[in-house]
């Protein structure tokens, strides 16, 4: 009705201040104690050059200062990134973080500003990440590239093996990148990783975390499916990047439709005192911080699902989404601190008790 529709927006507005007020504190922070740098240490207000020295909590903050409408901060940012960002540095830098953070960060301030510093900058960081797909024989790029050298290499704790959410988080960055460049390959090399996993695409939807790569194929490497850590994004960027596209290639949009369908059968648990969770493959009793995107990511599947806002399947999932936000503040407002932990799992008799206690970003 709309007494309710008002009354929600009213409720909605009184949040909204809240939010911007923990954004505006949490800058201050990172501006006093850490400007430029990749993090700062929240109770020694020391720094940290975490992710190469490329100032990752600035540039990733960029689009959130814009839309909060923080412009001061976010015009003062610009100016260090014109200034003070040097990406030729001798560091061995993820590609799946340093795209996400670094380069969609920068894409997304161009995008709001279309301030041309950030464009710069975003074609001088892709040309580096991109180097990552050296390796013709590969469908997939390595796991890490020097942003000085350009030379590829893997982590040595997964050896020959790929990690779905970073080959398969990456792309609507690079998409992004070539169409605001011209360069056809930055998409065509990104979008060879999706076509190449929808080649083994399993029945169920439901794809295992671990992969190999041979003669140009992809293969599983585990059983294992997670929507918390080393799966969460690549389930993410189905739906993105069908929405990327204009919602016009239906290949991205059946995939996360099947990964959901899957998701709701084979891993959706309710605990015993009716918190909803998604557990993984190998532990049903396991709930990831990580896995909190996935109320926000129900909700626009549902909001934007073809068949309609009142179809069956989007009815379902928006249920699923506020039912599985609602286990995800519980983590926040059961803890002493008010911050959740990392991991958690639940029990037949005391709700959930915490797996680990780090808050890890």
């Amino acid at each position: 009705t709309n007494k309710l529709q008002q009354k929600s927006d009213e409720i909605a507005y009184e949040r909204k201040k809240y939010v911007k007020a923990a954004m505006v504190h949490a800058w201050n922070g990172y501006r006093d104690h850490a400007f430029g740098f990749d993090e700062v240490k929240p109770v020694t207000g020391g720094t940290t050059t975490h992710w190469g020295g490329l100032g990752t909590t600035l540039i990733d903050a960029l689009d959130t200062l814009w839309l909060m409408d923080m412009k001061d901060e976010f015009w003062e940012a610009r100016d260090w990134v014109r200034d003070s960002l040097d990406q030729n540095v001798d560091v061995d830098a993820s590609v799946f973080e340093t795209t996400i953070r670094s380069l969609g960060g920068l894409l997304g301030a161009y995008s709001f500003s279309r301030d041309k510093t950030f464009l710069l900058k975003a074609m001088d960081i892709g040309e580096r990440l991109f180097k990552a797909f050296s390796d013709e024989t590969s469908v997939v790029p390595h796991e890490l590239v020097n942003l000085k050298t350009g030379r590829g290499s893997n982590a040595k704790w997964v050896g020959s093996r790929y990690i779905i959410s970073e080959i398969g988080s990456i792309q609507m960055e690079f998409r992004d990148l070539s169409w605001s460049t011209g360069v056809k390959e930055y998409a065509q090399k990104s979008e060879r990783v999706f076509e190449a996993l929808k080649k083994i695409e399993p029945k169920d939807g439901l794809y295992p975390y671990f992969l190999t790569s041979l003669n140009g194929e992809l293969h599983f490497a585990s059983n294992d499916v997670s929507f918390g850590a080393f799966g969460d994004s690549f389930f993410e960027y189905e739906l993105k990047l069908w929405l990327q596209g204009g919602r016009k290639e239906s290949m991205y949009r059946e995939m996360y439709d099947k990964s959901m369908d899957g998701m709701h059968k084979q891993l959706l648990h309710v605990s015993q005192n009716g918190l909803w969770y998604i557990g993984t493959r190998m532990d049903t009793i396991k709930f990831d911080h990580l896995t909190c995107f996935m109320g926000g990511l129900l909700a626009l599947g549902a909001y934007t699902d073809p068949e309609g806002l009142d179809s069956s399947r989007a009815q379902r999932d928006l249920r699923t989404a506020k039912q599985l936000a609602y286990t995800c503040y519980q983590m926040y407002a059961q803890m002493p601190t008010g911050l959740a932990p990392d991991v958690i799992k639940f029990s037949k008799s005391n709700g959930f008790s915490i797996v680990e206690g780090n808050y890890g970003l």
